[in-house]
């Protein structure tokens, strides 16, 4: 069973690499191999490597920057994703794919389920929609996972900006009003990996089935309460030198921090249907946190 992953540089993709490996040879493309800009070429390695699972980690996912780049954001994240399912289903492969919990408006008072209404506030989650609704349009397997807030070694996210704007500053002012599940790459990947094995050792779809799962960590909190977690754990180690303390960050809010790109208040995603569907519990984030600051600091301290 041959694996075609795109995205291989990005933070989840980064992580499938090992995750994905038990369960075939996997042909792991970044954007140098295959640019989801690119339909064309997109089709034409599909059509070369013929897979059995295609693994889409790959987007746009300047969330701020797509404001301005809409035709690019849509491209990438909107008609992409209807390109791999119309080759998932010429080959006879199952797609795997990853959306957003930005396709919500966030008006909830109560954590999203994967039945609630869509209603994306900016151009990143209407992209992102659009791609959900492209896969579904067409007759093939396919699998969407929606997550929220992924943080990792690799690549740039909120943990490594709090890590630097620590550094820098003694003071800091964070959004305490938008709610969400940090979620470790590394748990998308791990749960990515285990619902794969569980549907080829039983678990079948139909041909032109279409599942919608949300994948999050447990113990959902601010965008503050998350730095503040951030900068309590690094203080700890050794060779972060941060000048910042936990209780100089202050709690602001969304009014107060203006960006291109409205957010969603609520990012709480419900994952009782995945944990049912695959007898699996969704982890606390905070474990996967430490273990990436303990990375990071032996890189700082070249162990």
């Amino acid at each position: 069973m041959t694996i075609l992953l795109l995205g291989k540089d990005g933070q989840v993709g980064w992580q499938l690499q090992r995750s994905l490996a038990p369960h075939g040879p996997v042909v792991a493309c970044g954007r140098a191999e295959c640019d989801l800009g690119n339909l064309d070429q997109l089709r034409s390695v599909i059509r070369q490597i013929k897979p059995s699972v295609i693994v889409n980690a790959a987007a746009y996912t300047a969330v701020d920057r797509a404001e301005s780049e809409k035709m690019l954001a849509i491209c990438i994240n909107g008609e992409a994703p209807g390109v791999l399912a119309e080759e998932a289903a010429l080959v006879g492969a199952l797609l795997i794919h990853y959306s957003t919990d930005y396709v919500f408006d966030g008006q909830k008072g109560t954590p999203y389920v994967e039945s609630d209404g869509t209603g994306p506030q900016c151009v990143y989650g209407s992209s992102k929609l659009l791609g959900e609704q492209a896969i579904v349009a067409v007759n093939c397997r396919s699998v969407i996972f929606r997550t929220s807030w992924v943080f990792g070694a690799r690549g740039g996210n909120f943990v490594k900006t709090i890590l630097r704007l620590a550094r820098e500053k003694d003071a800091l002012n964070v959004v305490a009003d938008q709610i969400g599940s940090p979620t470790p790459a590394a748990m998308i990947a791990t749960v990515s990996g285990m619902v794969l094995g569980m549907l080829r050792q039983g678990r079948l779809m139909e041909v032109d089935e279409h599942r919608l799962y949300h994948l999050a960590a447990a113990n959902p909190l601010s965008w503050h309460g998350f730095a503040q977690t951030i900068v309590e754990q690094a203080a700890a180690m050794p060779g972060f030198d941060l000048h910042l303390r936990p209780e100089a960050i202050q709690a602001i809010p969304s009014s107060a921090y203006p960006t291109p790109a409205k957010r969603p208040m609520n990012s709480r995603l419900d994952c009782t249907k995945l944990e049912t569907d695959f007898d699996l519990q969704m982890p606390d984030w905070q474990p996967y946190l430490g273990r990436m600051l303990q990375l990071l600091s032996l890189k700082q301290n070249s162990y």
